[in-house]
């Protein structure tokens, strides 16, 4: 079943702009369903959708919608909307980018830890692989150290813009 058998009645371009994010996401490392459904989520109307109804829409197993909407909970990018029933609905989440920056920016604090130890591993007496590891390291700092200060600017550039 594809997205656009399933999304019949929605405009053609926004079905390609969902099939487009899904293949950025597929891009980035993750599922391409996991595009797809942010994106979905971005533009439909009402901005919150049921797990059964993004099944539908986006012509996918309710069990891997399921699995999708907590890495995005997870990830920060969504949200579970509160209902009076058990059903769970998910929406975007707002000021969603700085966190979900901040987020990564835990794995990259690990990584840089990581190839500290790396380099404590390995000697002088290998300059080659000491020096992968030392420029990898060194562009994991500069990552870091003005990272916070981008999410601020950020968050300025966005209350002067809104």
């Amino acid at each position: 079943m594809t997205f656009i058998a399933e999304l019949a009645l929605v405009d053609p371009s926004e079905t390609e702009f969902v099939d487009r994010m899904g293949l950025i996401m597929e891009r980035l490392g993750r599922t391409r369903t996991m595009g797809r459904l942010h994106a979905w989520l971005m533009i439909c109307d009402p901005p919150d959708r049921s797990l059964t109804e993004l099944a539908a829409e986006l012509g996918v197993s309710k069990t891997a919608v399921s699995t999708v909407a907590r890495q995005l909970e997870l990830s920060g990018m969504v949200e579970r909307v509160p209902t009076a029933t058990r059903e769970h609905r998910y929406r975007t989440a707002s000021g969603e980018w700085a966190e979900i920056v901040r987020a990564q920016l835990v794995a990259v604090r690990q990584s840089l830890d990581t190839l500290d130890l790396g380099l404590s591993i390995v000697g002088d007496d290998r300059p080659d692989q000491r020096a992968r590891l030392k420029e990898t390291r060194d562009f994991y700092a500069f990552v870091l150290q003005d990272a916070d200060g981008m999410v601020e600017r950020w968050k300025e550039y966005r209350e002067k813009t809104s």
